[in-house]
C-alpha cells in the first residue's frame, strides 16, 4: 500500500504493535498522525533528530525527569500533565524561566491508542497552558509484558535571571519557611484512585506549573535562598535534604502546615503521615525573616498559593535535624522517609 493510501490510525480501537518502534512506516504514521499532529509547533514542524532553538540570552538549567506512575489516569490529572508540570517545576525551583520542553516515550506492546491520544492530548493542553512547547521527543515500543502501558521522560530547559541565586546550601539561621499551600493531595489522589478508595469528599491531585508563581515571587524583590517543590518523600523529606546541604537545624510548627481535612482523614484511615505524601503543585521556600512579610503577600495573591503560611524557620544545629513543635505543644523529631511509603507516585 502506498503511503498516500494508507489508512489512518484507528485511534478508537487500536493499540501498540512492535512495528510503530521498528524506525518504518508505522512508526512515521503514529509519530506523523498523534504526536506531531497534538504538539505542533514550528521546532517540532523541522522534522530532524532534534531542535534548532533560537540563541538564549543568560545562563542555561536543565532537568530531566522519569514518570513511572500508576495509575496513568487520577482525580486532578495523569500521566501527561504531570510529566509537563513535574519537569517545568524542576527548572523553576532553580529561579529559571522554562523556555522548551522534550519528551521521550517508551510504549508497552498493547497499550490502546486511544489511552495515548489522551495523554498526549493532556500533554498538549498543559504545555500550552504553561507557555512551554515541546520541541522534540523519541518513541521506543517494548514487548507486552516488558513495560507498564506507558512510561514518560521529560527534559526541560530555561534560562536563569542574572540576579538570582537559589540553592539548597543557602539557607541559614533566623531565615522562614513558606510553603505554598496544602500538602498531600497528589500522593492522596494517586492511592485512592489506585487501591479504589472512596471517601465522603473528592480528594484531587495538586498537580499544576509553578513556574508563574515563582516568578512572581522573585519580582517581588524578597531575599530567597532556596525553592524547592516537595515531590517523592514530601515535605518532612524535602526539608531535611535542605537541612543537611545548608548545614542547618529547622523548627516547624504542626498547626500552620495545612491538610485538606479529606486527605487527613485518608492518611488516618491508612496509617500514612501527610509530612512524606508527594505533591505535584506546592513548593517550599525560604527567605530571609526580614522580608517573609512581603513574599507571604504575594504569595497568597496568585491563585497557585492562596493558601500560603509561615511553617518554621532556620535555626543552628550541627546535627542538622528538623523537628517540629507539636498541636499538643511537645516537640518531635521530622525524620528522613525511612523505605518508600507510596511506590510508583509520580
Amino acid at each position: 500500500m502506498s503511503k498516500n493510501n494508507a489508512r489512518a490510525l484507528d485511534i478508537k480501537n487500536g493499540c501498540i504493535e512492535m512495528s510503530h518502534g521498528s524506525g518504518g512506516r508505522a512508526m512515521a504514521q503514529l509519530i506523523h498522525e498523534l504526536f506531531t499532529a497534538t504538539f505542533d509547533n514550528s521546532y517540532l514542524a523541522q522534522g530532524n533528530d532534534g531542535a534548532l532553538l533560537p540563541q538564549a540570552g543568560g545562563r542555561l538549567v536543565m532537568s530531566t525527569d522519569g514518570h513511572v506512575i500508576s495509575p496513568l489516569f487520577f482525580a486532578g490529572g495523569d500521566i501527561g500533565c504531570l510529566s509537563v508540570h513535574g519537569t517545568i517545576n524542576d527548572v523553576a525551583m532553580m529561579g529559571a524561566m522554562p523556555l522548551y520542553l522534550a519528551a521521550s516515550f517508551i510504549l508497552e506492546e498493547g497499550f490502546p491508542l486511544i489511552d495515548l491520544k489522551r495523554i498526549v492530548e493532556s500533554m498538549a493542553q498543559a504545555s500550552a497552558d504553561a507557555g512551554v512547547p515541546i520541541v522534540t521527543g523519541d518513541t521506543k515500543v517494548v514487548e507486552k509484558g516488558k513495560g507498564d502501558g506507558v512510561f514518560i521522560t521529560t527534559t526541560a530547559v530555561g534560562i536563569m535571571r542574572h540576579d538570582i541565586t537559589l540553592s539548597g546550601n543557602l539557607a541559614q539561621p533566623g531565615d522562614r519557611i513558606l510553603v505554598s499551600g496544602t500538602i498531600g493531595d497528589h500522593g492522596m489522589a494517586v492511592l485512592s484512585q489506585r487501591e479504589g478508595l472512596n471517601f465522603d469528599a473528592p480528594i484531587v491531585s495538586d498537580t499544576a506549573a509553578l513556574h508563574e508563581l515563582v516568578a512572581a515571587m522573585l519580582d517581588s524583590g524578597a531575599k530567597l535562598r532556596v525553592l524547592r517543590d516537595p515531590t517523592r518523600g514530601g515535605l518532612a523529606t524535602t526539608l531535611n535534604e535542605i537541612a543537611k546541604q545548608s548545614g542547618v537545624g529547622m523548627l516547624l510548627e504542626e498547626t500552620a502546615i495545612k491538610v485538606n481535612p479529606p486527605v487527613a482523614a485518608a492518611c488516618e484511615f491508612l496509617g500514612l503521615d501527610p509530612l512524606y505524601i508527594a505533591n505535584e503543585g506546592k513548593l517550599i521556600a525560604i527567605c530571609a525573616a526580614e522580608d517573609t512579610d512581603k513574599l507571604l503577600k504575594v504569595m497568597q495573591a496568585h491563585p497557585r498559593a492562596k493558601d500560603a503560611t509561615i511553617i518554621g524557620s532556620i535555626c543552628e544545629d550541627p546535627h542538622c535535624f528538623v523537628q517540629m513543635t507539636t498541636k499538643l505543644g511537645g516537640r518531635r523529631i521530622v525524620d528522613w522517609l525511612a523505605g518508600e511509603q507510596l511506590p510508583r507516585i509520580c
